[in-house]
């Protein structure tokens, strides 16, 4: 029995979440439900312009996400990311710990927190403006070989194939323990332009994981096809496993030979963000307490539905009943 169910490998950003009406966003110009990396001081100045509104902080990042969702359920869990010894990246340690989430490395000091400005219309879009900050400086030296090993699985962010200078390295650093501890390797593409922009390292670390987690388009991008069914026979010949979300559509789901489509639950969406790390750290649990595969993907899109009608990214309470219900039903 390992120490820890699911340990995590990717940004630790704070959520800064701004709820705004269309009238306070069209002006912006931004193009909604889009993720770009933006300076500091452009994000400040975001800030202060809707000064008269109170954010929320939440401590996130995708694949944190998804260790939390897991924690939540019951599971153990801990994440590699770095955060800065600022008044973001002390709340982000905080809330680990209130989480019971082994977070592997320290603050670093003298270093600012990564942050992500998250504007939500009424529309139930969410639109990103991020700073890494020092969340891009996670390299290989922030892998802790020992930990990873401890896990039953390593969950790997698609979003540190867009550092090739310092998160690559930390992709392969953390392949390279989990091979040698005997730790089973799950990927998500996290966006569509990881595997066209970055697709050589991201399909080097493919070949070396156990499972895939994709949407329909980052499935399409990846493996060809013109529907989210294609894509997801394609990646057949590409990963032993795979889970293809498709929004309101459900999920294509292969896992030990078992395979499937789930539906989704009809619901009216408040912040469609979040579904996603919902539906891979819920379905990383439930293959963890060693459930048939097609009740995991239905629990797994039960907590992915429940999660888009609230505001942020993860589950405020209620986890563990909802699954519970999932599971039930």
């Amino acid at each position: 029995m390992k120490e820890f169910n699911l340990i995590g490998l990717g940004n630790s950003l704070v959520d800064i979440l701004l709820e705004l009406t269309e009238g306070e966003f069209g002006p912006l110009a931004f193009e909604k439900g889009t993720m770009r990396l933006t300076e500091h001081d452009e994000q400040q100045q975001l800030l202060k312009a809707f000064g008269d509104h109170e954010p929320r902080l939440v401590s996130g990042g995708s694949v944190a996400n998804s260790v939390i969702a897991c924690s939540q359920l019951g599971g153990t869990g801990a994440f590699i990311g770095c955060v800065g010894d600022d008044r973001y990246g002390l709340h982000y340690s905080e809330e680990f710990a209130e989480l019971n989430i082994d977070f592997a490395n320290p603050p670093l000091v003298g270093q600012t927190t990564g942050t992500c400005v998250s504007i939500i219309t009424p529309d139930a879009e969410r639109t990103m403006r991020t700073c890494l900050a020092v969340s891009s400086h996670l390299a290989a030296r922030h892998v802790p070989a020992d930990k990873i090993a401890a896990a039953e699985w390593l969950f790997v962010e698609g979003y540190l194939f867009a550092n090739p200078s310092t998160g690559q390295h930390a992709i392969r650093e953390a392949l390279r323990a989990a091979k040698a501890g005997g730790t089973k390797v799950a990927l998500t593409c996290s966006d569509a332009f990881i595997p066209q922009v970055f697709g050589d390292a991201f399909r080097e670390a493919l070949a070396q994981s156990d499972l895939l987690f994709c949407n329909a388009t980052e499935a399409m991008a990846l493996a060809g096809g013109a529907s989210a069914q294609e894509a997801f026979a394609n990646l057949k010949a590409v990963v032993p496993n795979a889970a293809v979300t498709d929004g309101p559509n459900g999920a294509f789901v292969r896992y030990h030979e078992a395979e499937c489509h789930v539906p989704a639950f009809p619901c009216k969406p408040v912040d469609v963000t979040g579904a996603g790390d919902m539906f891979a750290g819920a379905f990383l649990y439930g293959v963890t307490q060693g459930l048939p595969v097609e009740r995991v993907a239905r629990a797994a899109n039960f907590l992915a539905m429940k999660v888009i009608t609230q505001i942020g990214a993860r589950l405020h309470h209620g986890a563990k009943p909802f699954w519970a219900e999932a599971l039930a039903s």
